[in-house]
């Protein structure tokens, strides 16, 4: 079996940073909040960085580093937001580019993604576990 690689099709792909795709939590509640970050993250990579089909590897970096806290989160189904988390388990500099992104994209996340921040401002209600 020969296999071929086309020139244009490395060089579009080695500029663009690889999206996850297809996340999926054992929870609901991780999910909801899995996919309110992925939104908020596009609209701030699209309106800060006119990443408009694709996000920014540094975005992408973001997105992918949450993944792995939200995965690892020691609350499980009973997290709260991160707002109102005991335990900040992103590094100082993670969590204050996650603060830039939802100070950008939170308002706008009304307009564009309606349900879903209701859902994410309800579930800023829900009492914080213990630590």
């Amino acid at each position: 079996m020969k296999v071929t690689v086309e020139p244009a099709a490395s060089a579009s792909f080695a500029m663009a940073a690889p999206e996850i795709k297809n996340v999926a939590f054992a929870n609901q509640r991780l999910n909801r909040e899995w996919k309110a970050m992925e939104a908020m993250i596009r609209i701030h990579c699209r309106d800060q960085h006119g990443s408009n089909v694709t996000r920014c590897t540094e975005c992408q970096a973001l997105l992918d580093y949450a993944n792995v806290r939200l995965a690892r989160c020691r609350f499980g189904a009973e997290k709260p937001t991160c707002a109102n988390c005991p335990v900040h388990c992103y590094q100082k500099a993670r969590r204050e580019e996650v603060k830039a992104v939802m100070h950008y994209a939170g308002p706008r996340m009304m307009w564009e993604h309606p349900v879903m921040s209701l859902r994410h401002w309800l579930d800023g209600f829900r009492k914080a576990p213990e630590a």
